[in-house]
């Protein structure tokens, strides 16, 4: 993912109410972190750990009635979300969780940290998407929402 990329998806963040995540920096999600390190609207939380995120951004919706947010990097990140995005599916609870994923080129191909994440939350989720091209990444985000 580019920075512009990266910083598109944080102005539909913006636009769509966001003002927390909750997450742990990882190589594919990186160029997010960038995005988020001059802005002001949004406050990132730092977890110990990626299930921590997903359980944080569930409490934060129950409590403030927002979309939580949440994001991980790919494969083992990803697969970290799991319990907690399952959780707040089966009390409909609205997170929205970003997570990386290898280049689209490696997709299947047994790269190191790739993981089916749409397969793998088909069942846990209303909606998922794998995005395979940077310029449709604000209408994606926007949908989630």
């Amino acid at each position: 993912m580019s920075i512009k990329a990266a910083k598109a998806l944080i102005e539909v963040l913006k636009k769509e109410g966001v003002e927390v995540i909750f997450g742990i920096p990882g190589g594919a999600v990186i160029p997010i972190y960038d995005a988020l390190y001059d802005e002001k609207d949004i406050r990132h939380i730092l977890m110990r750990h990626e299930q921590g995120a997903a359980h944080a951004a569930d409490g934060y919706a129950r409590a403030t009635g927002k979309v939580g947010v949440c994001m991980a990097t790919s494969g083992p990140g990803a697969t970290n979300l799991v319990t907690g995005i399952a959780n707040a599916y089966m009390d409909s609870i609205p997170i929205v969780a970003i997570t990386g994923q290898v280049r689209v080129a490696w997709i299947g191909r047994d790269s190191f940290q790739e993981a089916d994440t749409v397969g793998i939350t088909m069942p846990i989720v209303k909606h998922n998407y794998l995005v395979k091209d940077p310029k449709d990444l604000p209408d994606v985000v926007q949908e989630a929402f």
